[in-house]
């Protein structure tokens, strides 16, 4: 007899027999006879990660909020980007990113470089993709003792697929509204019961509801695994990423509101803002075994990042003229990335007291070369004679921008290179006094060094910073399935800025931004595929540079920004047949910076935020899901002028198993048609929120 996980469920693991899915629990791993069999992997429920303390832990025993985004939700609804991801994580909102980059708010700090893979630093702007990820863990609050600088309001992690010996092959076609085509394949082959290999691919050509929006994107990411001995293990993976696309920053406002026009409607140029990146990753992994008390870690990534964008995009609007501000600009960035982490890890007992002690060492070197040009307007009215104007306007109905645009450098605009150097130390000790109190201490030593040099005056500016980032969580255990706990982290951001190029004869030998969150929270494991979460948490921004107000040629450090909060999460099974993954968040959000804006609410940052996806399988074969993602009014900056309302959003999917390895799937984001503002970068850069869109997938496992 076929199981449900096996025949009705969305892309389930499919084995040789049912028989070794059966001995695989929910959550963990067994080799048998060199196949490694990992459970059922569209569960949405996650109980164990290793991302957040570096060692296998429970969540429930893991002193901070974090929502895990599993490979069955991803399949179930249809996820190819980070957007996608954080709809339903709480707390977590997407800014525009200048219809570049992806750019998370988390717990009211926007980011474009708190992003990781496996572990290691993935800090270029760029749109990231799904196809080769196993989950996405989102860790909220700082995460400075772990991750080092940034991880300022959280960060995002993606753990992708590793040669594992499951002899798993997968190919899926999806095609869309706006002719959107996606293929994407991932085969696994044991070679011998010593080495397997992995190749993980994709290609995406697709329009968008957005007029002139195109994009097209490919990858591949093959992978080798290799048992060394019965005590050693390599893997060993490259990446090649190509995604070029049309920079799309959305629509202005008007009289506090979006400019009322159609969904579709482009500002600017199309065709003069390409967007493109291209990424070649090399990674690497040994793990040794001393014991099964002592296990040693040592990974490695190479990267380079090739980004540039261009933008011809909408300012402000004036109703008596009824024209709409252009400008222009673009940028490019090279950045190459060599970073090192060595983890030492030991379990040990002192009387009855249990220890998991953590010591590790960080190398990292990150060079980065940033040019940027100024588009002008030969056409627009010129501000002096000999001078081109750096801006120029259509008039509506017409959005369109034709006339030439010249990009050349500004006397601003950079030419740089920078030399970002971590050395990092960190120790690490996860306490058991007994079955029901834990404690988790740890700290982190960061030597930061960053080097500027302007090649538009050959001047060199330098900062360094020694940075002490701390932990402390304590854990009560009412019972083996609940928890109760307390935690304190502090993270900090140096002057050079989270992508290195902010260093300032003004601002370099500032104290670097200091995060500071203090928080409590509840976590109980219902029962073995359901789990409940809750935190609240108060997280201070402080060290911000502003203008003294007495001497506008000096910066002065103040409190900066304040958000305290309330989550909530619930994941996994109902029943055998419903599975549900559901969010809420409330966040009182507060600028402290003296001024105008003091006691303004953050932009982007919604009082209250609600997610909820259910899946429901009526039979073996067939099953549907329904999503409902809610949102509060939000300011799009804290100067609070321009107001994005509240909306609500409805989704939808139906999928039908043909036979156990060849599935159908169809997914309707916004069942409704509800007009709705998704994202803003600034109060003239709205990005409207999709229509009613259809995708289609069929999934093949071979």
């Amino acid at each position: 007899m076929i199981s449900r996980a096996l025949y009705g469920a969305p892309l389930a693991l499919v084995l040789s027999t049912n028989a070794l899915a059966q001995q695989a629990t929910a959550q963990d791993a067994t080799t048998l006879d060199g196949i490694e069999v990992v459970g059922d992997k569209d569960a949405y429920q996650v109980l164990r990660i290793s991302s957040a303390t570096k060692t296998d832990t429970p969540l429930r025993d893991v002193p901070q909020s974090v929502t895990v985004i599993s490979q069955g939700l991803i399949r179930d609804q249809a996820m190819q980007n980070m957007g996608d991801v954080v709809r339903y994580v709480p707390g977590v909102q997407m800014a525009q990113g200048e219809g570049h980059r992806d750019a998370p708010i988390l717990r009211g700090n926007t980011s474009t470089a708190d992003f990781f893979i496996d572990g290691l630093r993935d800090d270029v702007q760029y749109y990231r993709d799904l196809y080769n990820v196993e989950r996405v863990e989102v860790l909220k609050g700082p995460g400075g003792m772990i991750f080092g600088r940034d991880a300022s309001g959280g960060l995002i992690n993606r753990v992708t697929k590793q040669a594992d010996w499951s002899n798993a092959r997968n190919l899926g076609l999806t095609v869309g509204s706006w002719d959107s085509y996606r293929v994407t394949g991932d085969v696994d082959q044991a070679l011998n019961d010593s080495v397997a290999v992995r190749v993980t691919g994709f290609y995406e050509d697709s329009d968008s509801f957005r007029d002139e929006v195109t994009l097209e994107r490919w990858a591949v990411n093959p992978t080798l695994t290799w048992r060394l001995s019965d005590d050693t293990q390599l893997e060993v993976g490259y990446e090649h990423f190509e995604d070029d696309r049309v920079t799309d920053r959305g629509v202005p406002s008007y009289l506090g509101r979006p400019l009322r026009i159609d969904e579709a409607t482009f500002f600017g140029s199309a065709e003069l803002s390409p967007t493109w990146a291209e990424i070649d990753a090399l990674t690497a992994r040994v793990r040794h075994e001393f014991s099964p008390q002592v296990t040693l870690v040592n990974q490695t990534r190479v990267a380079n990042y090739d980004k540039f964008y261009q933008n011809v995009f909408p300012g402000a609007y004036t109703a008596a003229t009824n024209r709409v501000a252009i400008s222009a600009y673009n940028n490019l960035t090279e950045r190459k990335n060599i970073l090192n982490q060595t983890d030492l890890t030991a379990k040990f007992a002192t009387g009855a007291v249990q220890h998991t002690l953590l010591a590790g060492l960080e190398l990292g070197r990150q060079e980065t070369d940033n040019f940027r040009q100024t588009g002008y307007f030969p056409t627009a009215p010129q501000p002096a004679p000999g001078q081109l104007a750096t801006s120029h306007w259509v008039t509506l109905p017409n959005t369109y921008y034709t006339d030439p645009v010249v990009f050349t450098q500004s006397g601003s605009d950079a030419n740089n290179n920078s030399v970002a150097k971590t050395a990092a130390v960190y120790v690490q000790d996860q306490i058991e006094f007994s079955p029901h109190w834990q404690a988790l201490l740890g700290v982190r030593f960061d030597r930061f060094e960053a080097d500027l040099y302007n090649r538009r005056n050959n001047a060199t500016l330098s900062s360094s910073d020694d940075l002490v980032s701390p932990r402390a969580g304590l854990i009560y255990k009412p019972t083996e399935a609940t928890s109760i706990y307390a935690s304190y982290a502090i993270s900090y951001v140096p002057r050079a800025g989270e992508q290195l190029a902010s260093l300032s004869i003004s601002n370099r030998a500032l104290d670097p931004e200091k995060f500071t969150n203090k928080e409590v929270g509840f976590k109980w494991d219902i029962h073995d595929a359901l789990s409940f979460t809750a935190a609240l948490y108060q997280l201070d921004r402080t060290n911000v540079a502003i203008t003294d107000p007495l001497d506008a040629t000096r910066l002065v450090l103040v409190d900066g920004q304040r958000v305290k909060g309330l989550e909530l999460g619930l994941a996994g099974n109902l029943t055998e047949q419903w599975q549900v993954m559901a969010g809420y968040a409330y966040q009182d959000s507060q600028v402290q910076t003296p001024g105008a804006q003091n006691g303004n609410q953050l932009g982007q940052v919604p009082e209250n935020s609600f997610s909820l996806w259910n899946r429901y399988d009526f039979t073996p074969r067939f099953g549907a899901g329904l999503g409902v993602i809610y949102r509060d009014d939000v300011f799009v900056s804290s100067d609070q002028a321009v107001v994005l309302p509240s909306f609500t959003r409805v989704d939808a999917a139906v999928y039908y198993a043909i036979t156990p390895s060849l599935r159908l799937q169809a997914n309707i984001e916004n069942l409704l048609d509800e007009e709705y503002y998704a994202s803003a970068h600034s109060n003239t850069n709205i990005m409207p929120g999709t229509p009613r869109a259809l995708r289609v997938g069929i999934d093949w496992r071979f």
